[in-house]
């Protein structure tokens, strides 16, 4: 019978002892330790008996060990952003500079032999986003969750647990937000007001209570703080954010050549193919099935003279197979790479090619050998790998893993070597595996960027693979559910991400297909991929009407590149992640502070700073729906229009700002040709002439779509360019052009030219501007004060210019 103990009770007054940097409290054998990272970012631990191994696979080792001087309170400390105070029972209270509380035990630690709870107080108003990719509402108040990584294919809307652990998640309240990061990698639960709505709880059946504090108090602080502590994601090359088309598998080898010839015959915009399994010989990873694809490195190079970059699964499991020359099980064989039974015999699990061993991976020499495994397939040119199956997935039992007494060794620098079970390990397999894929093909093909995908991952994965939400189901539910399951992932660090568009498991009917194909042209990654058995998924499919609606939005992704690559560029920078709630662009929208995104039940979402995406949030129904548009000048990106008048940016009060924001709803009628685009007032958006793939240079001007703001306000935006494939760009080898504008009441526009940063020189040459939204039509233009031609076509209003070499400014009137 296993005993409930509390960690701690009333009986005596807790010992608190202030250190340079925080505090240590111990009461009843219990010891809590905070420590201030920074003014708005603590470190909190708490253990029975000894404290823990201080150490983080997650965690980058410079903020872990970062320290801030705080200053001593009667009981606790303060920053020059945070209060902390510790009462009786080690209750923990941490509030804000004026005084709000924003986190507050409701009770102390409960233990159960090793497993623990920590409990929170929860407001009314008190709302939680992230988790990664747990299917559900985009906000999990009132739901609870498990943190496990496991292989769920045909997932549903209640599954859970599925493929990924990313303990991090944000807390709005009453227009306050911070987040939490609970660094244990163990089997871990959340509950957010599902048993309790006056309180919150997370816990763990082992490890350490070891979590992380980041105060915002706007979300994009709190994302911000949570890349400073986790690492941002690599800048992924830019073929990458074309079109990709994948099926599980095309094979034989001619059945992918004549996908590739189809896309380019009908000019339908593409830059990747994708292999999965059956491209293998007998399904066993690092091997190519010589009678299927018999000219491998001729194909992958025929694909690229094409311009296709190929991209190869390579599960994680390995198989058994002595004496047949396979030399991946030969030489992890050799080198003791493999997981161990308890008896230190190695693991033996079923997998795809049947009996199947695991590396190591918490092993660092593990990590480098598996990635010497890639070497055929960078000598013959594949582009990216695809890491599947790596929760890790065995066929043989009811949990679709392997047992949890399996052995790993860890040998890491800034671990003790020592023996750790799979209960502790699991959820960071698929991470460690991310990291030994992405490591060992930089070192195989230094200086390029590594295209490394992985299903399953812990928090900090960012910083080595993209991702995706795994088998899902050709159901119009499914593609509901991928935005919040998208902008929960890049609040959670994985901005690069996508689903498998139609669907994976089970045959879109036509409308289904287009409409996803549509929606996910404005999504980080743009994958259409499909099961065996299933009916074909390629853009052509369903005859030339279809075919039609689908290539449009594939071309419009193409235009919109230079922006979607600036957005990149930026998650790479701070962690902002490119498909993002409304509440992180306006988290003021609501004079109550509630996330604006409660009116909309998480369909709409931003694309970057600048695009409003607002699909169907019932996308197979035929009802008009509402949109909610968020404070502020709107236009339709379709046809420049303006699409709201309601101006509540200077609206003080909150009465007038609420009357005013409820003007801003728009009944829109559901179209299969159209998704709803809207663009924000004030902002200058990038695109670039039509090209079939990134390979193709452009040919024109680069434009820059000003959408004009109120009078006095200022309007800006940002393009980024580099040669798109090396890690250049880290040395100084690349563009960045910042625009702003002014508007005046006589409806003069000038528009200013930072001088470029970098010494990449960009693909154009010069810079069309477009002004959307200006209430007469100008008749004169200067550029630094020499008068320049304006062209007006269609009612579109433009100037080209050369390209800006230093400061400039374009005055338009």
């Amino acid at each position: 019978m296993v005993s409930l103990t509390l960690a701690c009770s009333a009986v005596a007054q807790p010992i608190i002892r202030n250190t340079a940097n925080g505090l240590e409290a111990t009461e009843n054998g219990v010891h809590l330790q905070i420590t201030a990272l920074q003014d708005d970012k603590l470190r909190i631990r708490e253990w029975r008996v000894s404290a823990p191994e201080d150490a983080s696979w997650a965690v980058l080792p410079g903020s872990r060990t970062s320290l801030v001087d705080v200053t001593e309170d009667q009981s606790g400390f303060h920053t020059d952003k945070l209060a902390i105070e510790v009462k009786d029972g080690l209750h923990l209270v941490i509030r804000d500079k004026q005084g709000h509380i924003l986190q507050e035990d409701s009770g102390p630690v409960q233990w159960r032999g090793d497993a623990f709870h920590v409990y929170k107080t929860r407001g009314e108003n008190e709302h939680f986003f992230g988790l990664g990719d747990k299917p559900g509402p985009l906000d999990r108040s009132g739901q609870t969750f498990t943190l496990w990584n496991t292989d769920s294919f045909g997932w549903q809307e209640s599954t859970d647990p599925i493929y990924k652990s990313i303990p991090f998640f944000i807390d709005v309240k009453d227009g306050r937000s911070f987040g939490v990061f609970f660094d244990n990698t163990w089997r871990t639960s959340f509950d957010f007001g599902h048993e309790n709505d006056q309180e919150y709880n997370f816990g763990s059946q082992g490890g350490p209570i070891d979590y992380y504090f980041l105060y915002g108090p706007d979300p994009k602080d709190v994302i911000k703080g949570y890349a400073w502590l986790t690492g941002t994601a690599s800048l992924p090359p830019l073929w990458s954010f074309g079109f990709q088309q994948s099926r599980y598998t095309y094979t034989p080898e001619s059945q992918l050549m004549d996908v590739a010839a189809h896309l380019r015959r009908d000019k339908i915009p593409a830059d990747a193919l994708w292999l999965d399994i059956d491209f293998q010989k007998n399904n066993m990873p690092f091997t190519v099935d010589e009678q299927r694809f018999p000219k491998f490195p001729e194909m992958v190079n025929k694909l690229a003279d094409d311009h296709f970059h190929l991209v190869v699964i390579a599960d994680t499991h390995i198989a058994e197979k002595p004496n047949t020359d396979y030399l991946p099980y030969d030489t992890g064989m050799a080198g003791d790479h493999f997981v161990k039974n308890p008896d230190g015999t190695t693991y033996v699990g079923t997998v795809w090619p049947g009996p199947s061993v695991f590396p190591d991976y918490t092993q660092a020499r593990t990590r480098q050998w598996f990635g010497t495994l890639y070497k055929d397939f960078v000598a013959d040119g594949v582009a990216g790998f695809w890491n599947d199956m790596n929760e890790p997935a065995v066929f043989r039992y009811p949990s679709k893993t392997m047992p949890l007494e399996t052995q790993h060794h860890i040998d890491e620098p800034g671990f003790l070597k020592r023996t750790a079970s799979q209960r502790e390990i699991h959820n960071i397999y698929g991470l460690l595996n991310s990291k030994a894929t992405y490591d060992g093909v930089l070192k195989l093909r230094p200086n390029e960027r590594p295209y490394v995908m992985t299903r399953a991952t812990y928090a900090g994965g960012q910083r080595y693979a993209v991702t995706w939400t795994g088998d899902n189901s050709s159901t119009w539910n499914h593609l509901r559910m991928t935005i919040p399951q998208l902008t929960n992932l890049g609040l959670s660090g994985f901005s690069f991400a996508g689903a498998d568009v139609g669907g994976f498991a089970g045959s879109p009917p036509a409308d289904l297909l287009t409409k996803w194909l549509e929606v996910a042209a404005f999504q980080p990654i743009d994958r259409d991929h499909s099961a065996k058995g299933t009916r074909m998924h390629e853009p052509w499919v369903d005859g030339p009407e279809q075919e039609a609606l689908r290539k449009r939005y594939i071309e419009e992704r193409y235009r919109l590149l230079p922006y979607l690559y600036t957005v990149a560029e930026e998650t790479s920078r701070n962690g902002m992640p490119m498909m993002r709630p409304l509440f992180v662009e306006f988290p003021h929208a609501t004079a109550d502070g509630n996330p604006m995104d409660l009116l909309t039940g998480g369909a709409e979402y931003m694309l970057g700073p600048s695009l409003l995406i607002a699909p169907n949030p019932s996308p197979e129904e035929v009802a008009e729906y509402e949109l909610h548009l968020p404070p502020g000048i709107w236009y339709d990106y379709w046809t420049g229009k303006p699409a709201g008048s309601a101006d509540t940016l200077k609206a003080r009060d909150a009465e007038v700002r609420d009357a005013l924001l409820q003007q801003q709803r728009i009944m829109l009628k559901p179209d299969l040709a159209t998704v709803p685009v809207f663009v924000r007032g004030g902002a200058i958006l990038p695109l670039q002439p039509l090209v079939q793939s990134t390979d193709e240079t452009p040919q024109g001007p680069l434009t820059l779509r000003v959408y004009v703001p109120r009078a006095g306000e200022v309007c800006q935006g940002d393009v980024y360019t580099d040669d798109g494939h090396s890690l250049n760009y880290r040395s100084g080898q690349f563009y960045r052009l910042h625009i702003s504008c002014t508007t005046k009441q006589d409806d003069t526009l000038s528009i200013e030219f930072k001088a470029p940063e970098g010494i990449y020189q960009p693909w154009f040459k010069q810079i069309r501007v477009e002004v959307t939204g200006q209430a007469h039509v100008p008749s004169h233009a200067t550029i630094n004060g020499r008068t320049t031609t304006i062209q007006s076509n269609h009612g579109v209003v433009s100037v080209t210019i050369p390209l800006p070499n230093a400061e400039s400014r374009l005055t338009m009137q």
